[in-house]
Protein backbone atom coordinates (compact mmCIF):
# COMPACT_ATOMS: atom_id res chain seq x y z
CA UNK A 1 0.00 0.00 0.00
CA UNK A 2 1.12 3.26 -0.41
CA UNK A 3 0.08 5.98 1.47
CA UNK A 4 1.49 9.96 1.27
CA UNK A 5 0.02 12.93 3.86
CA UNK A 6 0.20 16.57 3.57
CA UNK A 7 -0.36 18.33 7.06
CA UNK A 8 -1.23 22.04 7.35
CA UNK A 9 -1.78 24.21 10.36
CA UNK A 10 -4.88 26.66 9.62
CA UNK A 11 -4.86 30.37 9.10
CA UNK A 12 -4.33 32.13 12.26
CA UNK A 13 -8.04 33.18 12.57
CA UNK A 14 -8.99 29.35 12.08
CA UNK A 15 -6.41 28.05 14.53
CA UNK A 16 -8.49 28.24 17.58
CA UNK A 17 -11.11 26.50 16.17
CA UNK A 18 -9.08 23.74 14.03
CA UNK A 19 -6.47 21.95 15.11
CA UNK A 20 -5.05 21.05 12.02
CA UNK A 21 -6.08 19.90 7.79
CA UNK A 22 -4.63 16.37 7.33
CA UNK A 23 -4.85 15.44 3.47
CA UNK A 24 -4.20 12.19 2.26
CA UNK A 25 -4.05 10.07 -0.61
CA UNK A 26 -4.08 5.83 -0.59
CA UNK A 27 -3.84 3.36 -2.68
CA UNK A 28 -3.79 -0.89 -2.62
CA UNK A 29 -5.72 -0.31 0.56
CA UNK A 30 -6.00 -3.73 2.23
CA UNK A 31 -7.48 -2.99 5.30
CA UNK A 32 -11.07 -3.49 5.00
CA UNK A 33 -12.30 -1.89 7.47
CA UNK A 34 -10.83 1.18 10.11
CA UNK A 35 -11.40 1.92 13.52
CA UNK A 36 -12.21 5.72 13.72
CA UNK A 37 -10.98 5.87 17.17
CA UNK A 38 -12.32 8.52 19.95
CA UNK A 39 -10.98 11.80 20.64
CA UNK A 40 -10.75 15.03 21.77
CA UNK A 41 -12.08 16.73 18.39
CA UNK A 42 -15.08 16.79 16.20
CA UNK A 43 -14.11 15.07 13.19
CA UNK A 44 -15.14 16.72 9.42
CA UNK A 45 -13.88 14.21 6.85
CA UNK A 46 -14.21 15.62 2.86
CA UNK A 47 -13.34 12.64 0.17
CA UNK A 48 -11.93 13.44 -2.04
CA UNK A 49 -12.72 10.15 -3.52
CA UNK A 50 -15.92 7.87 -3.62
CA UNK A 51 -18.04 9.05 -0.24
CA UNK A 52 -17.02 7.13 2.87
CA UNK A 53 -18.92 4.85 4.14
CA UNK A 54 -19.37 4.16 7.65
CA UNK A 55 -20.56 0.84 8.91
CA UNK A 56 -21.47 0.97 12.39
CA UNK A 57 -21.39 -0.04 15.17
CA UNK A 58 -25.10 1.45 15.87
CA UNK A 59 -27.33 2.81 13.76
CA UNK A 60 -26.78 6.58 14.20
CA UNK A 61 -23.03 5.96 12.93
CA UNK A 62 -24.48 4.24 9.44
CA UNK A 63 -24.25 6.63 6.68
CA UNK A 64 -22.87 7.28 3.07
CA UNK A 65 -22.00 10.63 2.34
CA UNK A 66 -19.20 12.67 0.18
CA UNK A 67 -18.67 14.45 3.77
CA UNK A 68 -19.44 14.42 7.07
CA UNK A 69 -19.17 15.77 10.69
CA UNK A 70 -18.86 13.15 13.19
CA UNK A 71 -19.19 14.21 17.12
CA UNK A 72 -17.06 13.40 20.37
CA UNK A 73 -17.93 10.05 21.00
CA UNK A 74 -16.59 6.93 23.05
CA UNK A 75 -16.87 4.12 21.39
CA UNK A 76 -14.97 3.67 17.53
CA UNK A 77 -16.60 4.21 14.78
CA UNK A 78 -15.91 1.62 11.62
CA UNK A 79 -15.14 2.79 8.19
CA UNK A 80 -15.12 0.80 5.28
CA UNK A 81 -12.40 1.74 2.84
CA UNK A 82 -12.07 1.72 -0.61
CA UNK A 83 -8.87 0.29 -2.66
CA UNK A 84 -7.90 3.85 -3.60
CA UNK A 85 -8.89 6.88 -0.94
CA UNK A 86 -8.01 10.83 -0.68
CA UNK A 87 -9.57 13.10 1.43
CA UNK A 88 -8.93 16.07 4.04
CA UNK A 89 -8.92 15.24 7.83
CA UNK A 90 -10.17 18.63 10.06
CA UNK A 91 -9.81 18.32 13.67
CA UNK A 92 -12.25 20.63 15.08
CA UNK A 93 -12.38 22.36 18.66
CA UNK A 94 -15.49 21.00 20.46
CA UNK A 95 -16.17 25.00 21.84
CA UNK A 96 -15.69 25.77 18.36
CA UNK A 97 -18.13 24.06 16.66
CA UNK A 98 -20.92 25.86 17.49
CA UNK A 99 -18.85 29.55 15.51
CA UNK A 100 -18.27 26.98 12.81
CA UNK A 101 -20.80 24.64 12.21
CA UNK A 102 -24.13 26.71 13.34
CA UNK A 103 -24.89 23.82 16.03
CA UNK A 104 -23.02 22.65 19.67
CA UNK A 105 -20.55 20.00 20.24
CA UNK A 106 -23.57 18.59 22.43
CA UNK A 107 -25.80 18.12 19.05
CA UNK A 108 -23.33 16.32 17.25
CA UNK A 109 -21.95 13.86 19.70
CA UNK A 110 -23.07 10.47 19.52
CA UNK A 111 -23.92 10.76 16.05
CA UNK A 112 -22.33 11.09 12.10
CA UNK A 113 -23.71 14.45 10.23
CA UNK A 114 -23.55 14.80 6.70
CA UNK A 115 -21.94 18.17 6.22
CA UNK A 116 -24.54 19.25 3.61
CA UNK A 117 -27.25 18.27 6.19
CA UNK A 118 -26.22 21.35 8.41
CA UNK A 119 -28.07 23.82 5.95
CA UNK A 120 -24.74 26.05 5.40
CA UNK A 121 -24.18 26.53 1.44
CA UNK A 122 -20.80 27.16 1.84
CA UNK A 123 -19.77 24.59 4.11
CA UNK A 124 -21.92 21.74 1.55
CA UNK A 125 -20.30 23.31 -1.52
CA UNK A 126 -16.92 22.32 0.06
CA UNK A 127 -16.94 18.63 -1.02
CA UNK A 128 -17.02 19.48 -4.78
CA UNK A 129 -14.18 23.03 -4.47
CA UNK A 130 -11.81 20.46 -2.90
CA UNK A 131 -12.28 17.84 -5.40
CA UNK A 132 -11.56 20.46 -8.46
CA UNK A 133 -8.35 22.10 -6.40
CA UNK A 134 -5.08 19.89 -8.06
CA UNK A 135 -2.99 20.45 -5.07
CA UNK A 136 -2.53 20.20 -1.73
CA UNK A 137 -1.78 24.42 -0.89
CA UNK A 138 -4.69 25.42 -3.06
CA UNK A 139 -7.58 23.04 -0.81
CA UNK A 140 -6.08 23.81 1.96
CA UNK A 141 -6.44 27.69 0.78
CA UNK A 142 -10.08 26.93 0.23
CA UNK A 143 -10.75 25.61 3.67
CA UNK A 144 -9.12 28.97 5.02
CA UNK A 145 -10.83 31.04 3.47
CA UNK A 146 -14.41 29.64 4.04
CA UNK A 147 -13.28 28.93 7.49
CA UNK A 148 -11.98 32.75 8.00
CA UNK A 149 -15.80 33.87 6.68
CA UNK A 150 -16.84 31.83 9.44
CA UNK A 151 -14.88 32.88 12.53
CA UNK A 152 -15.45 36.21 11.82
CA UNK A 153 -18.40 36.11 14.34
CA UNK A 154 -17.06 34.00 17.06
CA UNK A 155 -19.48 32.58 19.57
CA UNK A 156 -17.49 32.12 22.74
CA UNK A 157 -18.18 29.94 25.24
CA UNK A 158 -18.44 30.82 29.12
CA UNK A 159 -14.53 31.74 30.31
CA UNK A 160 -15.28 29.00 32.71
CA UNK A 161 -15.73 26.30 30.26
CA UNK A 162 -12.94 27.65 27.84
CA UNK A 163 -10.50 27.32 31.11
CA UNK A 164 -11.49 23.48 32.15
CA UNK A 165 -11.14 22.62 28.55
CA UNK A 166 -7.23 23.85 28.69
CA UNK A 167 -6.79 22.12 31.73
CA UNK A 168 -8.28 18.80 30.52
CA UNK A 169 -6.35 18.85 27.71
CA UNK A 170 -3.22 20.19 29.28
CA UNK A 171 -3.62 17.35 31.63
CA UNK A 172 -4.16 14.48 29.26
CA UNK A 173 -7.76 13.94 31.54
CA UNK A 174 -5.37 13.55 34.55
CA UNK A 175 -7.12 15.86 36.37
CA UNK A 176 -10.13 15.69 39.28
CA UNK A 177 -13.56 16.57 37.86
CA UNK A 178 -14.27 18.17 41.91
CA UNK A 179 -10.53 20.31 41.70
CA UNK A 180 -11.66 21.36 37.72
CA UNK A 181 -15.20 22.61 39.26
CA UNK A 182 -13.29 24.17 42.17
CA UNK A 183 -10.82 26.05 39.89
CA UNK A 184 -13.18 27.48 37.87
CA UNK A 185 -15.56 28.65 40.84
CA UNK A 186 -18.32 26.53 39.71
CA UNK A 187 -19.98 23.60 41.76
CA UNK A 188 -19.10 20.13 40.54
CA UNK A 189 -23.07 19.52 39.75
CA UNK A 190 -22.98 23.18 37.80
CA UNK A 191 -19.85 22.45 36.12
CA UNK A 192 -20.94 18.96 34.93
CA UNK A 193 -24.11 20.46 33.26
CA UNK A 194 -22.98 23.21 31.64
CA UNK A 195 -19.74 21.26 30.07
CA UNK A 196 -22.22 17.91 29.09
CA UNK A 197 -24.56 20.91 27.24
CA UNK A 198 -22.02 22.26 25.36
CA UNK A 199 -19.21 19.32 24.49
CA UNK A 200 -21.87 16.60 24.76
CA UNK A 201 -19.92 14.34 26.95
CA UNK A 202 -19.53 14.57 30.80
CA UNK A 203 -16.15 15.93 31.89
CA UNK A 204 -15.47 12.19 33.32
CA UNK A 205 -15.88 10.71 30.09
CA UNK A 206 -13.91 13.17 28.41
CA UNK A 207 -11.06 12.56 30.53
CA UNK A 208 -11.17 9.24 29.85
CA UNK A 209 -11.20 10.05 26.16
CA UNK A 210 -8.18 11.98 26.56
CA UNK A 211 -6.30 9.25 28.72
CA UNK A 212 -7.07 7.00 25.69
CA UNK A 213 -5.98 9.17 23.21
CA UNK A 214 -2.78 9.79 25.12
CA UNK A 215 -2.03 6.01 25.32
CA UNK A 216 -2.74 6.18 21.36
CA UNK A 217 -0.26 8.62 20.77
CA UNK A 218 2.84 6.85 22.93
CA UNK A 219 0.96 3.09 21.05
CA UNK A 220 2.00 5.12 17.41
CA UNK A 221 5.99 6.05 18.98
CA UNK A 222 7.11 3.07 17.28
CA UNK A 223 8.70 -0.53 18.56
CA UNK A 224 9.14 -1.62 20.87
CA UNK A 225 5.51 -0.79 22.69
CA UNK A 226 5.56 -1.15 26.43
CA UNK A 227 1.75 -1.55 27.45
CA UNK A 228 2.46 -1.35 30.90
CA UNK A 229 4.97 2.24 30.94
CA UNK A 230 2.27 3.31 28.26
CA UNK A 231 -0.58 2.26 30.91
CA UNK A 232 1.34 4.10 33.71
CA UNK A 233 1.95 7.48 31.66
CA UNK A 234 -1.56 7.76 30.42
CA UNK A 235 -3.13 7.81 33.58
CA UNK A 236 -4.16 4.16 34.02
CA UNK A 237 -3.84 2.09 37.36
CA UNK A 238 -2.08 -0.99 35.09
CA UNK A 239 -1.93 -2.53 32.14
CA UNK A 240 -5.15 -4.22 32.24
CA UNK A 241 -6.94 -1.14 33.28
CA UNK A 242 -5.91 -0.02 29.48
CA UNK A 243 -6.35 -3.22 28.29
CA UNK A 244 -10.25 -3.10 29.50
CA UNK A 245 -10.43 0.85 28.20
CA UNK A 246 -8.99 0.14 25.10
CA UNK A 247 -11.56 -3.27 24.44
CA UNK A 248 -14.73 -0.40 25.20
CA UNK A 249 -13.45 2.71 23.35
CA UNK A 250 -11.67 0.49 20.22
CA UNK A 251 -13.52 -2.18 20.14
CA UNK A 252 -10.29 -4.49 20.39
CA UNK A 253 -7.42 -5.20 22.08
CA UNK A 254 -4.11 -3.00 21.89
CA UNK A 255 -2.38 -5.64 19.95
CA UNK A 256 -5.16 -6.59 17.86
CA UNK A 257 -5.23 -2.68 17.04
CA UNK A 258 -1.30 -2.47 16.52
CA UNK A 259 -1.36 -5.22 14.87
CA UNK A 260 -3.93 -4.12 12.15
CA UNK A 261 -3.83 -0.14 12.11
CA UNK A 262 -0.74 0.70 13.66
CA UNK A 263 1.29 0.34 10.36
CA UNK A 264 -1.16 2.23 8.47
CA UNK A 265 -0.63 5.71 11.12
CA UNK A 266 3.07 5.24 12.13
CA UNK A 267 4.54 8.97 10.50
CA UNK A 268 5.63 10.62 13.50
CA UNK A 269 4.91 13.70 11.76
CA UNK A 270 1.52 13.13 11.38
CA UNK A 271 0.18 11.68 14.27
CA UNK A 272 2.75 12.85 17.00
CA UNK A 273 1.64 14.03 20.58
CA UNK A 274 -1.69 15.88 20.69
CA UNK A 275 -1.77 19.56 20.88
Amino acid sequence: MSVSWAVRTPHPVVRPLVARYLGYAQRNVTLPVHRGLPSRHVTLIISLEQPVRMAGPRPEYTKRAQAFVGGLHTEAILIRQDLVQAGIHLELDPLGVRTLLGVTAAELSGYVVGLDELGLPDLASLPERLIEAPTWQQRFAILDDVLAARAKEVVEPAPELDEAWRRMRGTAGQVRVAELAEEIGWSRRHFGERFRAEVGLAPKQVARVLRFERAGALIRRGEPVDLAGIAVASGFYDQAHLSNEWRALAGCTPRTWIREELPFLQDSDVFGEPD
